[in-house]
């Protein structure tokens, strides 16, 4: 009993320790440096929003699909369209590794992202953005950034 209790409270520690959160703010920053505000269309609210309903600002998630394909990163970019997992088929679009997806600068990820976005006309790849975040008032993911 007191083994199994020891490898789940490891375990829950070692995932506590392994997820990589961004502040709001801060990514906010990072994406207006990135001129990302007005890209395509598409307001620093609507990239908080989608960095929140498709990670929680978890730089570091990854997510299996049914179809085998995995989701990268703070954006939950797809392995069978845009980045290479060698784990299952990819276009690989972006031209990137995915686990560049997980780098805690965001660079790839912002620059994958654009591609996405300018590939498709528009957010709506995402799931999770067309529904929680299209079409709605986004402005209070800015309130209180200092982004100047």
């Amino acid at each position: 009993m007191r083994t199994a209790l020891f490898i789940t409270l490891v375990s829950c520690l070692i995932t506590i320790h392994q997820t990589r959160l961004i502040n709001r703010c801060d990514l906010a920053k990072l994406l207006h440096q990135e001129e990302m505000d007005g890209f395509e269309g598409y307001s620093l609210s609507d990239w908080l929003c989608l960095a929140f309903v498709e990670s929680s600002f978890n730089i570091s998630k990854v997510n299996e699909n049914v179809d085998g394909s995995f989701d990268y990163g703070i954006f939950q970019i797809n392995s069978h369209y845009w980045c290479n997992d060698h784990q299952s088929h990819s276009e690989n679009i972006c031209h990137l590794e995915c686990q560049e997806l997980l780098n805690p600068n965001l660079l790839s990820t912002i620059h994958c992202a654009r591609k996405i976005v300018s590939a498709t006309g528009s957010m709506n790849n995402w799931v999770d953005w067309k529904m929680h975040c299209s079409g709605r008032p986004l402005s209070y993911w800015i309130t209180g950034c200092h982004l100047g």
